[in-house]
């Protein structure tokens, strides 16, 4: 379609016969409004008041902006590709200053020298020129490449051998460099030169593991404040975090811990823990600060106070392991600290943790845990094939329960899960709660967003929901924009965009698409599928934009529905 009609151009505004940007044209494939979405990733409005048109020379504006960004899009991919290998280096030159020398922008290739050329570099000149020779003449050549490792560093006009190393501000550094020559090092040798630099150093520490920082920064939380400690909720009750005892509520344990463990508890308890399996869960109802008493509403306030009143030292640089809960029942609901989100188990909180304290992050999938432990342990379980396969679907399975319930639940049929109103069983736990809602008028599962009061069917659903809007998480990146997402389709369907690759081929007239969607919407055409009517006239279109193309051409007055 290459009609033409009268009036503004949407992008200059100029008055004239223009190209509508909603219809598709016969020399480009997608519409206009799709070339500004695709290349500097515009939406432009639908507003029916608005023009629609666009003029001869912004037209010829748009595709050459899309073949600049076609251009560099593939440059930066054939850069890429050659950064991977090492032999290749691309220097970016500066212009040259007071001097009518160009240098050419070339790649070089860097190859070892032979015994006969370290020979010839060894001589007795601190520094060497291009030549051999060691008078300080700017006029000589350079030899192949040198010019181009010079540009690198503005200051160094020749380059340094060996034996300059020893006599200037390098020269300890090589020196030590020459006796470590053909020994092994071992973590033992490191360790003992970090012990004596801190006795010299007045007994001082100068490095700190990230285990030590992590028990030091514990042990200043529980030493100076009165959270209570305790190991993971189980059935019978709250574990005390020092011991094996175990209290049905939280006063029992708290006046057991004030009787029976000192401070020096604390330290020992942390170092049991490995460096990967290290948190500690403390409630901090009613929490204060033990050296002045002083009431703080949550651990992040008690840490500044520590700091800044008290002057304790945190080290900030490492990862928090103390998991604050308030554990108190209210309505058999459990809440969290950190976005005020309620739990009905103390189980399904103790994983909504890992959402605050991403500490490592998965790689495959995006999930964060507080420690690598949690993380070896799911991507082990998610992420890893497992060895536990079905003999009849030959699936396989990283868990022997895992593959008893596949049996059960697929291959057996069994039904686990049975209505509590009459014998009816069902192999799911969502259908048997669908049955109870729709035949016995139960209350359908709602889990609440605290934030937006959106609700969900589904527990999982709802974490989405907080991790995407509220949390923004975003950990996939783009790596040749600024683009980030949630999810790793997001990715996928984003790096389109960049690649330009069209794989979805049309089988009637050999166009092709860069997404599935968009050829299921062309092939519309072909099927005469005109889904969208005129509400005024009653002519139908096959494509949404055409329609609102037609409205605001031939029916001005019309309102657009949204």
């Amino acid at each position: 379609m290459n009609e033409t009609s009268y009036g503004q151009c949407r992008c200059c505004l100029v008055s004239g016969y223009h190209k509508s940007m909603t219809e598709e044209h016969e020399e480009q494939r997608d519409t206009y409004i799709d070339m500004f979405l695709e290349c500097f990733n515009l939406f432009l409005s639908t507003n029916s008041e608005l023009t629609c048109l666009i003029c001869k020379s912004c037209l010829e504006e748009l595709h050459r902006a899309n073949k600049f960004k076609a251009m560099v899009i593939q440059n930066e991919q054939k850069l890429l590709a050659m950064s991977s290998n090492n032999d290749v280096m691309y220097i970016n030159l500066p212009r040259p200053i007071e001097t009518d020398v160009d240098f050419k922008l070339e790649s070089i290739k860097l190859e070892p020298l032979s015994d006969n050329e370290h020979m010839e570099l060894d001589n007795d000149s601190d520094y060497i020129n291009s030549d051999g020779n060691d008078k300080d003449d700017t006029t000589i050549d350079h030899i192949d490449g040198e010019a181009e490792l010079l540009a690198r560093f503005p200051v160094i006009t020749k380059l340094p051998i060996r034996d300059a190393l020893y006599t200037n501000a390098c020269s300890g550094y090589v020196k030590h460099l020459d006796l470590l020559k053909g020994k092994l090092i071992s973590s033992k040798m490191i360790s003992n030169i970090i012990e004596e630099a801190e006795r010299e150093n007045g007994g001082k520490r100068i490095y700190i593991t990230e285990k030590t920082a992590q028990i030091l920064n514990t042990s200043l939380i529980l030493e100076n404040s009165n959270v209570t400690p305790f190991k993971s909720r189980n059935r019978s009750g709250f574990p005390c975090f020092y011991c094996r005892s175990i209290f049905e509520d939280l006063p029992n344990l708290k006046s057991h811990q004030d009787k029976l463990h000192s401070k020096a508890d604390i330290k020992r308890s942390l170092n049991a823990y490995g460096a990967e399996c290290l948190v500690v869960y403390v409630d901090i109802t009613d929490l204060k600060c033990k050296l002045c008493d002083k009431g703080m509403p949550n651990l992040n306030e008690l840490k500044t106070h520590l700091t800044r009143i008290h002057k304790k030292h945190f080290y900030s640089d490492y990862t928090d392991r103390v998991i604050p809960f308030r554990l108190v029942h209210r309505e058999n609901k459990f809440e969290c600290q950190m976005c005020g989100f309620t739990f009905e188990t103390f189980g399904s909180i103790e994983r909504h943790m890992n959402v605050h304290f991403r500490n490592y992050v998965c790689k495959e999938c995006g999930t964060g845990f507080v420690t690598k432990y949690r993380l070896k342990v799911h991507t082990k379980s998610m992420h890893v094939g497992g060895s536990y396969p079905c003999e009849i679907c030959k699936k396989v399975f990283t868990t022997q329960q895992k593959h008893k319930n596949h049996v059960d639940a697929v291959h057996k049929l069994v039904k686990r899960f049975k209505c509590p109103h009459c014998p009816e069983r069902f192999s799911e736990y969502f259908k048997r709660q669908k049955h109870i809602v729709e035949i016995h008028n139960g209350p359908p599962l709602q889990y609440k967003c605290n934030v937006c009061d959106k609700s969900f069917d589904r527990r999982y659903t709802l974490s989405r929901h907080m991790k995407r809007d509220h949390l923004e998480e975003r950990d996939f990146q783009c790596q040749l924009c600024a683009y980030k997402c949630f999810t790793k389709n997001e990715l996928r369907v984003h790096m389109v965009k960049h690649n330009g690759e069209r794989i979805f081929e049309c089988s009637v007239c050999h166009k092709s698409y860069a997404r599935k969607k968009t050829l299921r919407e062309h092939m519309r055409i072909h099927n005469n599928d005109r889904r969208f009517p005129c509400a005024v006239c009653g002519q139908a279109f096959v494509q949404k934009c055409s329609l609102k193309g037609h409205i605001k051409t031939h029916h001005v007055d019309y309102n657009l529905p949204i």
